[in-house]
């Protein structure tokens, strides 16, 4: 399937922070576009008939979550005041007209593949997505029971008259307004009513169902059937859902002399909840007095209103896509110890010693790797510290649980906790707090630079001495994504990344101007300077007629002066491979530009989010080249506004398991999308006369991963 193009090469995107250089500006893409492209590819996975059907329902939540993260992140920055006339407003409103017209474009397709595809398909399997007036009348009762003892007391019905202040609408909340009447006075008001997200937003029908079959009613459909019990007295003339989206992109002064940084952050997630309002979603034939009266107390344009012709919250659909039906999922997948840590009760720091060890998620098992290596180094009588970054590391985690065990023993535990994680400060806040309780060293990074890094460091005091072990990733230390994000770590004695990490946890937490590292690339430090070295040296090698070569795996390449060295990599005839997930700001095949620069994207079961770099160095056996692995991806905030940390990755048996992972992408003709040069990405199809790459990325590597273990 070809996507429809977003954007046209050299066309200049207003609202993008970065716009590419001139001398690359037909082959550069817009930020917003590309990451709308990036949205369609995962609709797309709901779209196509080879998805299982609840992960088709999944991925329709996704792409919903993923639009609304959109909203909150970028509009603001594209929507122009209404009373500039600039160059600059201008050719934002284009932008905004332009993003506009791909997302209805991919809000019709979602709303086709649920009303017309997977809802009925859902119920050839037994799983029923109901309106209200196709229930029974006992069907009914059931739920207006349900509506009286479970949902009545949670609502909060306010009247939006000049009585009563104009009521707070929270961020992606749902909502009903009624038009009351009153049968006496004959006077009409506006009535806001909450959909609570704290209950299930779909119940089970069970009266005059008979098993297996499932019949779920969406809760907006039950409150606006119940309504009339909540105003007593009065008649619902009318009844409209709207839910709105705010701004996230919140400006606090982070240099308030005598303000710590934890008040800081908590400021920020206070005044996040009353930012704009900046997409005010409909039902068809909603209230015209009701959407104008909402588009004038939120100062909305009409390009901010979006009409939703079937669910107006998609994302309450991960509620059906969680249901337990096995034949209608992907096929399960238990993660696999990793190699060298096959003994669950062996000594972990003894394998770690005979040799670097590298875990692979969700391949393999991230309770068996890096769950365990933090665990066992708070419960050994032998660890003397313990120090780890956090970005986001979810609601119930162990390793939190591990550094505050590790505490109380009497170790010394420092963990650095990024605060404006964002979306995850109030959670991160919430650990900062129970650790300090147990006496651990808890500081929120250097000042100016968000902590990005994964990195793990463990002391333990040896017959030998002290010895350090450490742990540096891709993905955060986050047990519930690892099962579905795929990432790559090491786990490592090696003196010099481990002394380069005891000096990135003393940069971190203490105060250093220019931290000297041997062999961490160290983002703002280093990693930028050294990634263009390193393309510059396979550009040199090219033109020397040594063996040269770049394949590099990562979530988004936006940086401009990495797209540039990568064009001049192009334009001197060296092939340039990149695995890009999501948003890329450089097209590739663009004559004259990137001719020799091949770019796609993997879409499908895990999410992936490694960031693998290769470089030739010179040498035909790739296992001789360079690879590095990364928390960063080439974009300008990664190498210039946050600490990010590279590592070397030495053994030859280590980068065997990089280079297959990196052949099985490039060789991917299931999952693959690779860009074309107008910005826009073309799936690929399996060749019916070869094998290879016709099960896909992820199924392959599952296959490999069972393979390693003989099963």
């Amino acid at each position: 399937m070809s996507a429809t193009p977003l954007t046209r090469p050299g066309t200049r995107e207003a609202g993008d922070t970065s716009e590419g250089p001139l001398d690359l500006r037909r082959a550069w893409v817009g930020r917003d576009v590309s990451w709308l492209e990036f949205n369609q590819r995962v609709l797309h996975e709901a779209l196509d008939d080879r998805t299982p059907l609840l992960e088709r329902v999944k991925f329709l939540a996704i792409f919903s979550s993923n639009l609304d993260e959109f909203f909150m992140k970028r509009m603001a920055l594209i929507r122009p005041m209404t009373d500039d006339t600039s160059l600059a407003a201008q050719e934002r409103r284009e932008l905004l007209l332009r993003t506009r017209e791909m997302i209805t474009s991919m809000l019709e397709q979602q709303a086709e593949c649920y009303e017309h595809v997977l809802r009925p398909r859902l119920g050839e399997h037994g799983v029923h997505l109901t309106d209200w007036e196709d229930l029974t009348t006992e069907q009914r009762e059931e739920l207006s029971t349900v509506f009286d003892t479970e949902i009545s007391a949670v609502l909060t019905p306010l009247s939006l008259d000049e009585a009563h202040p104009f009521p707070y609408v929270s961020n992606l909340s749902t909502s009903w307004a009624f038009r009351l009447e009153d049968p006496v006075t004959g006077e009409s008001v506006l009535v806001r009513v909450k959909v609570p997200r704290e209950l299930p937003q779909w119940l089970r029908v069970r009266t005059g169902v008979a098993a297996p079959e499932r019949v779920f009613v969406s809760l907006d459909q039950v409150i606006a059937a119940n309504a009339n019990k909540l105003f007593p007295g009065m008649a619902v003339a009318r009844a409209s859902l709207f839910r709105v989206c705010r701004d996230a992109e919140v400006e606090v002064d982070e240099e308030d002399d005598g303000v710590s940084k934890r008040a800081i952050v908590e400021r920020e997630v206070l005044q996040r909840r009353f930012e704009p309002v900046v997409r005010l979603e409909i039902q068809p034939g909603a209230d015209p007095a009701m959407v104008a009266e909402l588009r004038e107390r939120f100062a909305l344009m009409s390009e901010d209103v979006y009409e939703m012709s079937a669910l107006l919250d998609y994302t309450t659909l991960f509620e059906i896509a969680g249901l337990e039906l096995e034949p209608l999922r992907d096929p399960p997948w238990t993660p696999l110890p990793p190699t060298g840590l096959e003994a669950v009760s062996g000594d972990i720091f003894a394998a770690i010693r005979a040799g670097d060890i590298m875990l692979h998620q969700p391949y393999d098992s991230f309770y068996a790797g890096v769950e365990r290596f933090i665990s066992e180094a708070a419960d050994d009588p032998l660890t003397v510290s313990i120090k780890m970054t956090v970005y986001r590391v979810g609601d119930d985690t162990p390793f939190v649980q591990s550094l505050i065990r590790a505490a109380e023993a009497g170790k010394q535990v420092a963990c650095v906790i990024e605060l404006n994680a964002r979306f995850d400060e109030e959670r991160n806040l919430h650990w900062s707090r129970e650790l300090e309780k147990v006496g651990a060293h808890v500081v929120f990074g250097v000042s100016g630079l968000k902590t990005h890094s994964k990195t793990a460091l463990v002391v333990r005091k040896e017959d030998s001495g002290m010895r350090r072990y450490a742990h540096i990733a891709t993905g955060n230390y986050h047990t519930r994504t690892a099962r579905l994000y795929e990432d790559v770590g090491l786990l490592t004695v090696d003196p010099a990344i481990t002394g380069d990490i005891v000096t990135l946890f003393h940069f971190l937490t203490g105060r250093s101007r220019t931290p000297s590292f041997s062999s961490l690339l160290v983002a703002p430090m280093n990693m930028r300077m050294r990634f263009m070295e390193l393309i510059e040296r396979e550009i040199q090698n090219h033109q020397a007629g040594r063996p040269a070569r770049i394949i590099c795996k990562m979530n988004q390449l936006e940086d401009p002066e990495v797209c540039e060295a990568l064009s001049r990599a192009s334009q001197a005839g060296l092939r340039v491979d990149l695995i890009v997930r999501g948003l890329c700001c450089l097209a590739p095949g663009v004559p004259g530009l990137t001719e020799n620069i091949h770019i796609r994207s993997i879409i499908g079961r895990f999410l992936e989010h490694s960031r693998i770099f290769h470089f030739a160095a010179g040498s035909d056996d790739p296992l001789d080249g360079e690879f590095l692995i990364a928390s960063a991806d080439w974009m300008h905030r990664n190498l210039s506004e946050r600490v990010e940390a590279a590592a070397p990755i030495l053994e030859r048996r280590l980068r065997a398991r990089l280079w297959e992972i990196l052949q099985v992408c490039l060789s991917d003709r299931r999952s693959a999308w690779p860009m074309q040069p107008d910005g826009s990405y073309r799936q690929l199809q399996p060749d019916p006369d070869s094998a290879v790459g016709s099960e896909g990325t992820h199924e392959t590597l599952m296959r490999l991963a069972r393979a390693r273990h003989g099963l």
